[in-house]
């Protein structure tokens, strides 16, 4: 997998993000079984200030948040609960974008009593799921893309982040 980071908070280097994206997308992929090798994903390391006008340009939300995802194709399954269309290998591997926020990551980490490495792997496994089509707004589909990150945290030796 390729993971273009782009680092704006500095702060992200002491979790050595790029580091975590790789082993978060490649275990996501790995377990959709797409290979990994052949995808890119460009990640931005910010604080809430940034992701909050992110979040305010692209939804209409002017407050802070973890993560955000921006597909680079519409692969979304027009049934609820249906496994979205995998991407295709081709000339234009590209996934999409993610933004991660320092800030709100580590308060979200300190809250549950997790690592921040933990939590952060977590938010890049889901954010990654959403490059490739899934999706938490109906139910669902929330319940396979919970036991999906799930599954892939728990290969990675993190506890289920939605039972605590």
């Amino acid at each position: 997998m390729t993971v273009d980071c782009m680092v704006e908070d500095r702060r992200w280097i002491s979790v050595s993000l790029e580091e975590l994206a790789e082993q978060a997308t490649d275990a996501t992929l790995t377990r959709l079984g797409l290979e990994p090798s052949v995808f890119e994903v460009s990640l931005l390391a910010c604080n809430d200030a940034r992701i909050a006008a992110l979040n305010e340009d692209f939804r209409g939300r002017p407050t802070p948040t973890n993560v955000l995802s921006w597909p680079a194709d519409e692969r979304g399954a027009a049934v609820d609960g249906e496994m979205p269309l995998p991407p295709q290998p081709g000339p234009d591997n590209e996934l999409g974008d993610i933004a991660i926020s320092y800030d709100t990551c580590a308060k979200e980490a300190a809250a549950a009593g997790k690592s921040i490495t933990d939590h952060t792997l977590h938010l890049l496994v889901h954010g990654t799921l959403h490059l490739l089509g899934f999706d938490h707004e109906r139910d669902r589909d929330a319940t396979l893309m919970e036991a999906l990150e799930t599954e892939i945290l728990g290969k990675m030796g993190i506890c289920d982040p939605y039972r605590e």
